[in-house]
């Protein structure tokens, strides 16, 4: 099963007010682990950078405007998605952005039903919340701490993360994705000396035992493995 775990940053809060996608990551899962296979890149939004906008990710116009455009990049994001799950974190947010952006491109809206929201999945589990990005690492132990801004790939490492921890954790993939919030275990060796036993155990077979395991050695015939 393949799925893709994907985040974007954006100019703004709404593509109806005009703002448009500038960052897009996203992080391949196969049976619930990660191949590290990823999509990365930063776009050209075609407009001004709002302050508030840029202190959440960081990105300006200056530093996007030598990006490619969506409308160049569209056929290698839809190429590496393709029909996989989608797993987004706030999914209508981001979700009403690409359907925006393939809009423009006279493309074909991604289908609701390819979504998988884990905002919804931690208020069914945590209805009282806190259930934002960090909240979450912080329940399930997962180190966001090279998160001083929101950026789509490390958004979508971390959710990688907090969504396998949501659906069972280690158990779901067997243990084998390493967990890169667990402390490194140290094994001590004792410097313990070893020598022989003093006096020889005594043997727990009696004579009775004895007996009766050679007369069932008795009848497996004379072919048999035990009378060598």
């Amino acid at each position: 099963m393949r799925e893709i775990v994907l985040d974007t940053e954006t100019t703004g809060l709404s593509p109806a007010e005009g703002h448009r996608i500038v960052e897009i990551g996203a992080v391949e899962l196969l049976n619930h682990l990660p191949t590290g296979k990823v999509y990365h890149v930063y776009l050209n939004p075609e407009r001004d950078m709002p302050r508030e906008a840029e202190a959440v990710h960081g990105l300006s116009s200056v530093f996007l405007k030598d990006k490619p455009l969506f409308a160049q990049q569209a056929d290698a994001f839809l190429e590496f998605i393709q029909d996989s799950k989608l797993i987004i974190h706030n999914a209508s947010f981001d979700m009403g952005f690409i359907n925006a952006e393939l809009g423009y491109t006279n493309r074909l809206a991604i289908p609701a039903g390819q979504v998988t929201d884990t905002l919804a999945m931690a208020r069914r589990t945590h209805p009282m919340g806190p259930n934002s990005l960090d909240a979450l690492c912080k329940r399930f132990g997962i180190d966001n701490s090279k998160r001083t801004k929101h950026g789509a790939l490390l958004d979508a490492e971390l959710l990688a993360d907090v969504y396998l921890e949501m659906i069972g954790g280690k158990q779901t993939n067997f243990g084998l994705m390493e967990n890169r919030s667990a402390p490194k275990i140290t094994i001590a060796v004792s410097n313990t000396q070893y020598t022989q036993r003093p006096h020889t155990l005594q043997p727990r077979l009696n004579a009775d035992d004895e007996a009766r395991h050679s007369m069932a050695i008795a009848t497996l015939g004379d072919g048999a493995l035990w009378k060598n």
